[in-house]
């Protein structure tokens, strides 16, 4: 099964310094239909002005990844950690027993956008701990490249406290890629920039799809940039 989701009816805040698009119920945008997608809580795509970000705030109990797409990220956390990533890198962080930390577009000029994905952890209390990895661009054009996995997997750097398995890709303009969506699994996948088909569905840049348990092919119409997030099966859609 594949469901399409429209980028044009997400949930949206603007605060200023900060423009966001919700996947999933977030701040002031509720929808008790779309609480989440598995262990999937949140997909925001933010876009963050120059020289703004998030104050030092806490988490606890949650998985979050960030994947920047343009600028530049700067975390600082609780425990010792300030790094700065640009587009294409990703950092993680297991907020666990209880984290702080901020996040900044410390640049000048340039709009900072990343996507904010938090995924809900297998249990309570993990030790908090933060990574960050430099992906080389090319590593995933035309093919899928792989990010974060729950299962120990060694091709995947960043290791998280769910059964997931994400991936970013670029695939150019007039290729085609295909992903597999196991029995008892589904796959959420974010077109982030670039238009693409799968199937009869068009697809422009940050719309979505959900797909369970479905063998998909990508045609790019033009270079498109995907991220796509494999789980186990939530057996309380069906």
């Amino acid at each position: 099964m594949i469901r399409y989701l429209d980028s044009s009816n997400y949930g949206r805040s603007n605060l200023g310094w900060l423009n966001s698009r919700f996947h999933f119920s977030f701040a002031g945008y509720y929808n008790p239909d779309n609480i989440r997608f598995g262990a999937l809580r949140v997909m925001n795509d933010d876009l963050v002005q120059p020289g703004t970000g998030f104050d030092t705030h806490p988490h606890k109990d949650m998985e979050i990844i960030s994947y920047v797409v343009d600028g530049e990220l700067t975390h600082k956390d609780s425990m010792g950690n300030e790094h700065s990533l640009s587009r294409g890198q990703v950092q993680y962080m297991s907020a666990g027993t209880g984290v702080y930390h901020s996040e900044y577009n410390h640049h000048d000029t340039d709009i900072l956008r990343f996507l904010q994905i938090w995924i809900l952890p297998d249990q309570a209390n993990h030790a908090p701990n933060y990574g960050d990895f430099r992906f080389n661009w090319e590593a995933r054009k035309n093919a899928w490249l792989p990010i974060a996995s729950g299962d120990g997997d060694v091709n995947f750097p960043i290791q998280i406290h769910q059964d997931i398995h994400m991936y970013a890709t670029e695939i150019d303009a007039g290729k085609s890629q295909s992903f597999i969506v196991n029995e008892g699994r589904q796959a959420y996948l974010v077109l982030i920039e670039g238009a693409a088909k799968v199937g009869d569905i068009n697809m422009k840049m940050r719309d979505a799809l959900e797909i369970t348990e479905e063998s998909i092919t990508i045609e790019a119409e033009e270079n498109a940039h995907f991220l796509i997030i494999e789980m186990k099966k939530d057996s309380t859609r069906d």
